[in-house]
């Protein structure tokens, strides 16, 4: 495969992760504002049908309350806070001298729909990749839902020179199939944390255009980022941090580095390696 980037593209985990709570609007913020090339998010259904950013089954890690996602309405998280639990979200907005009002951005819930809305307003390109979480009593219907809300905002059509670009991600290869069926321009990556013999010459399943390793599995498994470039895909490699692993990754020629440091990370590839505040 040839490579036409003079650096890996850049793509902040869950948003500015490392500075700002995990899946708020404050954390995409932070990774446009730092020049994150894309922007990864985690979605879960909730019990009315509304596709949230949210990592765990469970939001006890990372809100005010506790429950199951698939349990609970959009009603009942947008009662919650978010961002508290992070280091970040104990900063509030001064409003009258008061001091008192809380900064929405970093303690509300977000919406897939929502943050389609604020990297369209952007004005600027962007990656979008967006990963489904399963297994989920909701099966298919996250995909179904998922295709809604993109084609909403004009994302399963052929990118073309669209200035926003949806991919899917999943560790589940029948999420990845049912999305191809319902969006067949939408790209696909299958996420790895160990490669099944079946795709150790880099191979990858029928429609994905790149793999999703870990960190861990490209360290133990250097080769496979040149095996699957020889067959045609990219390399998507997530969560890298540190400044030798982003060298190292770097180094194998990944064509995607998935961060919570995004400023950070862009900023060592580009040759300068100074602390982003």
């Amino acid at each position: 495969m040839q490579h036409v980037n003079p650096r890996p593209h850049v793509v902040a985990h869950r948003g500015a992760s490392a500075d700002e709570a995990e899946h708020t609007l404050a954390a995409y913020a932070r990774a446009l504002d730092e020049g994150a090339d894309g922007l990864e998010c985690d979605v879960r259904l909730t019990r009315d049908g509304v596709l949230v950013c949210v990592h765990d089954r469970r939001i006890d890690r990372t809100s005010s309350g506790r429950g199951v996602v698939s349990t609970l309405e959009i009603a009942d998280l947008a009662d919650l806070d978010f961002g508290s639990w992070h280091r970040s979200g104990a900063r509030g907005e001064d409003v009258d001298g008061e001091g008192e009002e809380p900064e929405w951005d970093r303690t509300s819930v977000l919406t897939l729909d929502r943050l389609l809305e604020v990297v369209s307003d952007s004005g600027r390109q962007v990656e979008l990749a967006i990963e489904t979480k399963h297994p989920t009593r909701y099966a298919g219907l996250v995909e179904l839902t998922l295709v809604e809300v993109l084609a909403r905002h004009g994302l399963t059509r052929p990118a073309g020179d669209a200035r926003v670009r949806a991919r899917v991600m999943s560790f589940a290869g029948a999420s990845l199939r049912r999305l191809r069926a319902l969006a067949p321009a939408v790209p696909t990556v299958y996420l790895l944390e160990r490669v099944p013999l079946r795709l150790r010459d880099g191979s990858l399943p029928a429609g994905a255009v790149a793999a999703g390793p870990s960190l861990r599995l490209l360290r133990s498994f250097p080769t496979y980022v040149e095996r699957v470039h020889a067959a045609g895909g990219q390399v998507h490699v997530w969560t890298v941090d540190e400044p030798a692993d982003v060298e190292f990754v770097a180094g194998l020629g990944v064509d995607v580095i998935i961060t919570n440091r995004p400023g950070a990370v862009r900023r060592q590839l580009e040759g300068d390696a100074r602390p982003v505040h």
